[in-house]
């Protein structure tokens, strides 16, 4: 079975592999066409430069340059053109890669036949034509053929093709882990399955459409950033424009290569040839870990979240609470409390309430199933928290909550047991959840459930401080058991016997402080908050209505996963924001190459800037473009891993990126500059 570690390790080998670096090479020069290039302006200002550079080597005699202005000429196109395919590469292998996953999730999206339910009768229809609402059969050894909800039966499900996850995951009906996705394979025993997706809405369909388009809407910072590199390339481009009018005043002329080397050097062309990479690389990045962002915008968000906002139930607890003691309130007896018990969990589905049935087994009490024989069944809401049947002789039984089933009790005249409370407290201090059980307006026990809180729960929320990041734990648990949990857990705040629309509001609230919020989810009453939220990432194995009111999706279903995508949306802006200063740092050392080579043969005393000593302003003109060109393939696999994050505060992230990439980009084009001026000058 693949580890996580071993999926992302599989995953990240396809970084470099052959298949992809031929098709980005080709790609490369495909993307070399104009109006692909006008999408990237600072790119597409190359370009032209490249394309004036050209002529100029072709008909030299047009414009009376001689025969070393032409190799010049020559030399500057070359460079140009390799500047444009090194952007243009590093574009394509970040495209390439996505397609490579796309590839590999169209495997697993054939056409096949599904058992169509209808009437009783089982029907073979391809699952192309099978549309929302139909019900379909599936047995072992069977794919699903379209998203769905289980709605009668329990089965394994194989969903490596999906998450790349090995272990079969249980499915079932009623809860919020009955969903399955179409192209996964039922591995054990059948399921009713009822399709909730029509033919090309599938989710398979939208991870094969997100992840292979290159057409991917860019992010409102990396558009802020667009418009700042393209304002000063424009800045740039006026200079250079204005530059023939200064020289010809003080003598000298300068040629047109030369004003185009000068605008390609000042210009930020390293940072424009990698910033659709970077964005690109950042989505590829997320899906790594088996989580499916809707949008580049969602992965960006989770790099500034102020406030995570988790369920208790299966995020920071296994989830599987179970039945584990019976204790009876008041003076009520034994078997009469045993009966209730019974009938409170006859019809429900839940794991929860399967598993009241099963203790009743285990301590020898045999239920009657009649009991809900014909009754009407109140199913359980998020807003009253208590559920139950309403039996045909006019008698009603609830479940739920210890304080809503105290209210609905006092609400019909009856009275609380004395004991109730002190027995309730005692479960909920142990980190239990205590269930009461009422029939008419009689308490007569409690439903000891049993969570236990997952391990390495407090180092990763200890790691969330440390980012800068609170953490919020929302449970329905009375505020004891709420309490206990959140002490065990590390959790900085908690909000107890939560209900949809205090999630809602508490989303708000931080929101209302300027901060960003993101929330995990996995059931229908979460898609709310889920909506609501600045990230909202929803469980694979959720309802429907969750994730599509969410903006992101865990394949592995793994709600700490939250903390994964934090950390990736922070690495994506830092690696943006090291690669800005590293590009706009890089150029100070190629002013002080290109601008006295420029100048030094007119004006003597402007030679005293050229302090790197470069052989001649040839060298030192083609010395700065080739450095140009060759830096933005060598920062490519940066741009493409992204810069490793360690959580510590802002500021000090801060300090050290502009010490590493603007020191180190003021220091690395001055040696690289010399060594190639080196090289040059022996050849010329």
């Amino acid at each position: 079975m693949n580890t996580q570690e071993e999926l992302q390790s599989q995953k990240g080998s396809t970084l470099m592999n052959n298949n992809i670096i031929i098709q980005a090479v080709k790609d490369s020069f495909i993307k070399l066409n104009p109006t692909l290039m006008v999408k990237n302006p600072i790119m597409f200002i190359v370009e032209l430069g490249f394309f004036i550079t050209v002529v100029l080597a072709i008909f030299p005699d047009a414009f009376e340059a001689n025969g070393a202005e032409r190799g010049f000429n020559i030399a500057v196109s070359i460079i140009l053109l390799f500047t444009i395919l090194f952007a243009n590469f590093a574009e394509a292998i970040a495209e390439g890669r996505g397609k490579a996953q796309a590839s590999t999730l169209k495997q697993s999206k054939t056409d096949m036949f599904a058992n169509l339910l209808n009437e009783g009768s089982i029907s073979h229809v391809p699952s192309s034509q099978l549309k929302k609402g139909d019900v379909v059969l599936v047995k072992q050894g069977e794919t699903i053929p379209g998203d769905g909800e289980v709605i009668q039966g329990l089965a394994s499900v194989d969903e490596s093709a999906i998450t790349g996850e090995s272990a079969p995951v249980l499915k079932e009906a009623g809860g919020d882990f009955n969903s399955v996705t179409g192209g996964t394979i039922v591995v054990s025993d059948e399921i009713r399955v009822k399709i909730t997706s029509n033919p090309g809405e599938s989710f398979l369909d939208k991870m094969i459409s997100l992840v292979e388009g290159a057409e991917r809407q860019k992010t409102p910072n990396e558009i802020a950033l667009n418009t700042v590199l393209i304002s000063l390339t424009l800045i740039f481009l006026f200079v250079v424009i204005s530059l023939p009018f200064f020289t010809n005043y003080l003598g000298f002329q300068l040629s047109l290569p030369v004003l185009i080397a000068l605008l390609v050097c000042l210009i930020p062309t390293t940072i424009g040839g990698l910033l659709s990479a970077i964005g690109i690389a950042g989505m590829d990045r997320v899906t790594k870990f088996n989580v499916l962002a809707m949008s580049g915008k969602a992965v960006e968000a989770a790099g500034d979240i102020n406030t995570i906002i988790l369920d208790k139930t299966g995020t920071i607890t296994f989830g599987n609470r179970m039945a584990s003691e019976f204790i009876k309130a008041g003076e009520a007896d034994k078997d009469i409390f045993y009966k209730w018990v019974a009938a409170s969990s006859l019809k429900d589905e839940t794991p929860e309430g399967r598993s009241v049935l099963e203790l009743l087994k285990k301590e020898n009490y045999h239920y009657d199933d009649t009991l809900a024989a014909g009754a009407e069944i109140v199913e359980f809401k998020a807003e009253t928290r208590m559920s139950g049947l309403n039996l045909q002789d006019g008698r009603l039984v609830r479940k739920g909550a210890v304080d809503a089933i105290k209210q609905w009790v006092l609400s019909k005249g009856g009275i609380i047991p004395a004991d109730l409370d002190k027995k309730a407290n005692h479960i909920a201090q142990a980190g239990g959840t205590p269930l009461a059980v009422a029939i008419d307006s009689r308490i007569v026990g409690l439903i000891y459930l049993k969570d236990t809180v997952k391990p390495g729960m407090r180092e990763r929320f200890e790691e969330l401080r440390r980012m800068g990041i609170k953490s919020i734990m929302c449970t329905g648990d009375n505020p004891l058991t709420a309490a206990t949990i959140a002490k065990e857990a590390g959790v900085d705040e908690f909000i107890a016997e939560c209900k949809p629309e205090d999630k809602i509001a508490v989303i708000k609230q931080e929101q209302a402080k300027g901060k960003l919020v993101a929330m995990t989810g996995d059931g229908t009453n979460d898609a709310p908050a889920l909506a609501q939220a600045d990230v909202g990432l929803a469980m694979n194995c959720g309802t429907t209505a969750a994730k599509e009111a969410a903006n992101m999706v865990d394949l592995d279903s793994n709600p700490t996963k939250l903390i994964e995508v934090v950390s990736i949306g922070k690495q994506l802006l830092m690696t943006r924001g090291a690669l800005t200063t590293f590009s706009i740092a890089n150029d100070i050392a190629k002013y002080f190459a290109i601008v006295p080579a420029m100048f030094m043969v007119a004006i003597p005393e402007v030679s005293r800037l050229n302090i790197m000593e470069l052989h001649s302003p040839v060298s030192a003109i083609l010395s700065a473009l080739i450095f140009n060109a060759v830096i933005i393939p060598l920062l490519i696999p940066l741009a493409m891993k992204g810069i490793a994050y360690k959580p510590m505060s802002s500021d000090a992230l801060l300090k050290k990126n502009l010490f590493l990439y603007g020191a180190g980009g003021v220091v690395v084009p001055f040696i690289g500059i010399k060594v190639i001026d080196l090289l040059i000058s022996t050849v010329l």
